[in-house]
């Protein structure tokens, strides 16, 4: 080959060789089955949650979506719970990411079986424990899955998903509501809603909890999840956060760019609640019963992606939740 050609030669089997990886990545992250489950659950109050008052609560189907990925046997698995806007473009790509690496998913969708799109703008639809009592049942399902390792699973929740997988953690909601007689193997909360006091709830069940949430988040703000970390950490609890400047609330949205203000979003970034009875959450600042009217209640917070962030945090929570479920 004449010498003239010989860089273009190698430039070609370069661009060939990274186009074939690139392309066994894409096929890697293709789910080899899918399978759309009903979910029986409960629809409930925060009360009727916190006393175990399923007698008072009204029966729903909601559905999860297993993405197993290509393998065989029994594998690890990573429930993901969406947040106030329902199932979004983020759930989507850690599905891919995760089944890249031989591990399934399961989507819960808590919203469409309750005939709701997004509580972004009314929070009191539903109650802000509500998708813990999903996120129980769906172990139900997953206990019994022939393709599922039942010692190996993971929840990742986000915004008001990841309330519901920082609190789904403690041991006193597995003993009133998680039937399946399996737990998770690691807790990631997203961007979760720390503002709440629950009675016990230095109390979880020995697992790992990673928190991840943006430094700019002013949705649900880092301080709260950061006090509550600290008072678990000091009760000998494996928690960690993992934190990401200049991020707002959303950040590993794949779609944008950019946080924008959501004007009729509702946070309760300058709320402290406190269960201060068995099922009464108290405003502290006002020794009232909490309602998303209360003057704390405020409107106008920023959503929107970081790419740094979001680069960052899909590869520190993949290789976390690997390193897991690979003991």
């Amino acid at each position: 080959m004449p010498h003239l050609f010989r860089p273009l030669a190698a430039a070609l089997l370069l661009a060939a060789g990274l186009a074939a990886a690139a392309s066994a990545q894409e096929t890697a992250a293709i789910a080899s089955r899918v399978e759309l489950h009903p979910i029986p659950s409960l629809t409930l109050s925060d009360a009727q949650f916190l006393t175990g008052d399923a007698a008072g609560a009204t029966p729903v189907t909601v559905a999860g979506e297993l993405r197993v990925a290509q393998g065989t046997g029994r594998l690890p698995v990573v429930v993901l719970m969406h947040g106030s806007g329902g199932i979004g473009p983020n759930i989507e790509m850690w599905s891919a990411l995760f089944t890249a690496r031989g591990i399934s998913t399961f989507a819960i969708d808590g919203f469409t079986g309750r005939g709701l799109v997004s509580t972004s703008s009314d929070q009191a639809r539903l109650g802000r424990l509500n998708l813990i009592v999903d996120i129980y049942r769906s172990l139900e399902i997953l206990a019994k899955h022939p393709r599922v390792d039942p010692q190996k699973i993971v929840l990742i929740g986000f915004s008001r998903g990841g309330q519901a997988a920082f609190y789904a953690s403690l041991a006193r909601f597995h003993q009133t509501w998680n039937r399946s007689g399996i737990g998770f193997a690691a807790y990631v909360p997203f961007y979760a809603d720390c503002a709440t006091r629950y009675i016990d709830d230095l109390k979880p069940v020995a697992a790992p909890i990673r928190l991840i949430h943006g430094e700019a988040d002013d949705y649900n703000p880092l301080r709260s999840c950061a006090a509550q970390a600290e008072r678990l950490k000091a009760a000998g609890v494996d928690i960690a956060v993992t934190t990401y400047p200049g991020a707002h609330h959303g950040f590993d949205t794949p779609l944008n760019d950019a946080a924008v203000v959501t004007p009729q979003s509702q946070t309760v970034r300058d709320c402290t609640i406190e269960e201060r009875a068995p099922g009464q959450l108290i405003n502290t600042a006002t020794g009232a019963v909490f309602s998303y009217t209360d003057a704390c209640v405020k409107l106008g917070p920023q959503v929107g992606g970081h790419p740094q962030a979001r680069a960052a945090a899909a590869t520190a929570v993949v290789e976390f939740v690997t390193g897991v479920v690979r003991k």
